[in-house]
């Protein structure tokens, strides 16, 4: 594999760095002179590139350190000790060498993105499902997703299998039952537990990894349709509901109280209650939410077109603020750099985290194409549109990732066509071809494959769509 000398313009040089020791001589094997040269050289072209001035500037910009017009002393000598070979990085992994190497993971889905290199993979859910909106993956062979028609699905990719888990039934009513869908999974960081909606869509459900084995079933913490859930820590979990609250709960085992099922009875699960629920000031029903792990913040995003901030470890309420014209935003996720992305209509807004002030509008370039999903890959954000597309915005570049396979255009994974049951026409078998909305997405951990699902966008529309880039 040919070396990448320099940084590219989008701040992601190689896919690996070696720092390489010599063994027999004064310098190793890398330490050629003339690497500087072409370092030089490559570095005024991209400087060039940059300076250009486009017909329309952006409104957010970033600059790298490959910028600066000389390297010093000692940078060129790092340079020279470094080899950007992966097979050398492969190579010095394998005997264990005391050298210090780091790897891209961002550089693989990059490249593989940028190549062509996903082929689709359908799933075939039948009729007995209606529209995936949440997913996550769970083992490099194994996604789990919920449906709006509260399903809870595990696919195995190699097998090509889907299998139901059983969702959990409360164990006390004390306010009418809802069943509108499980809208929302999320894995705590350890990877020993599961949350999602419970077959009342009011509370949550928490299973156990990997096994799925049910642990217990939160109640009493809203009245409506959970939408949102996060992750603070292993223990503790935050929901976000239409009823415009977000609930705190924890998640420890020790202080649950099971009930004996008998030896040959289904596995048990205890009932648990919040710590605490607040009341979202200024939100009209929660749609999304997210942990800000850098500030300790709860970030919630509502149906009215605000962003709610909550502190992660006094929950309470710091701020709201509307947001710049923003109509139909349904989901929100965060890049640890400092920045939140907003779906809504038309187009993707970027937030910066501390002040929320906006730092760029992210047009779709399609028109009437709403952002259902979105999600960051390293500098990638991944938006899951209404016409069931995947499009990849490059956040150091400041624009869509562009293909190497077709200079002329932009990397676009298209969803293939789904199957929808009009309402009126389910117990007819009436079939009608459909291009989905995509509802869901997510990366499995080496960023080389993506699960997306969906199904078709107006609500009178029964049907399903799932697949497989692989």
């Amino acid at each position: 594999m040919g070396e990448n000398l320099i940084k590219n313009s989008i701040g992601l040089g190689t896919i690996s760095k070696t720092v390489k020791r010599s063994v027999v001589g004064r310098y190793p094997s890398c330490y050629v002179k003339s690497r500087l040269e072409e370092r030089k050289v490559r570095a005024r072209i991209l400087r060039a590139e940059r300076r250009r001035k486009p017909d329309k500037p952006d409104d957010f910009l970033t600059y790298e350190d490959s910028d600066s017009e000389d390297e010093t002393p000692q940078q060129q000598e790092e340079i020279l000790n470094t080899s950007y070979n992966f097979a050398e990085y492969l190579r010095s992994r394998e005997s264990h060498l005391s050298e210090e190497r780091t790897i891209s993971l961002d550089y693989t889905s990059r490249y593989i993105l940028t190549h062509d290199m996903l082929r689709e993979s359908h799933v075939n859910l039948g009729a007995n499902y209606n529209k995936v909106f949440c997913s996550k993956w769970l083992s490099n062979r194994q996604v789990v997703f919920g449906t709006k028609c509260n399903n809870l699905l595990v696919y195995d990719v190699n097998m090509r299998r889907t299998d139901a888990i059983p969702t959990l039934p409360s164990n006390t009513v004390s306010h009418p039952e809802v069943q509108a869908g499980l809208h929302s999974i999320e894995v705590n960081p350890s990877r020993s537990f599961l949350a999602t909606g419970a077959r009342n869509s009011s509370d949550i459900a928490i299973y156990r990894l990997p096994t799925l084995d049910p642990v217990c079933v939160g109640e009493q913490g809203h009245r409506e349709l959970i939408m949102g859930l996060t992750w603070l820590d292993d223990q503790f979990l935050v929901s976000g509901s239409k009823d415009s609250k977000l609930s705190l709960w924890r998640i420890n085992e020790d202080y649950m109280d099971f009930p004996d099922g008998g030896k040959e009875a289904c596995p048990t699960y205890a009932t648990i209650n919040p710590i605490c629920s607040k009341e979202v000031k200024a939100a009209q029903r929660i749609r999304s939410i997210v942990f800000n792990q850098d500030l300790r913040e709860i970030a919630a995003l509502s149906l009215n077109g605000y962003i709610h901030i909550f502190n992660a470890e006094t929950f309470k309420q710091k701020l709201s603020r509307k947001l710049p014209n923003c109509q139909d935003n349904v989901t929100i996720s965060y890049h640890s750099d400092g920045i939140y992305a907003v779906g809504c209509r038309s187009y993707t807004i970027l937030l910066d985290a501390r002040t929320l002030q906006s730092l760029k509008k992210i047009t779709s370039r399609y028109s009437g194409c709403g952002i259902r999903s979105t999600s960051f890959e390293g500098n990638i954000l991944t938006v899951g549109t209404g016409l069931g597309m995947l499009m990849f915005y490059d956040l150091r570049a400041g624009k869509y990732l562009e293909s190497s396979v077709n200079a002329s255009r932009t990397v676009v994974l298209k969803a293939s066509k789904g199957l929808v049951y009009p309402e009126d026409d389910v117990d007819n078998n009436q079939q009608v071809r459909y291009v989905p909305a995509i509802y869901t997405h997510c990366y499995d951990s080496t960023g080389t494959r993506i699960f997306a699902a969906g199904g078709p966008l107006p609500a009178n529309l029964v049907g399903n769509y799932a697949g497989c880039w692989q």
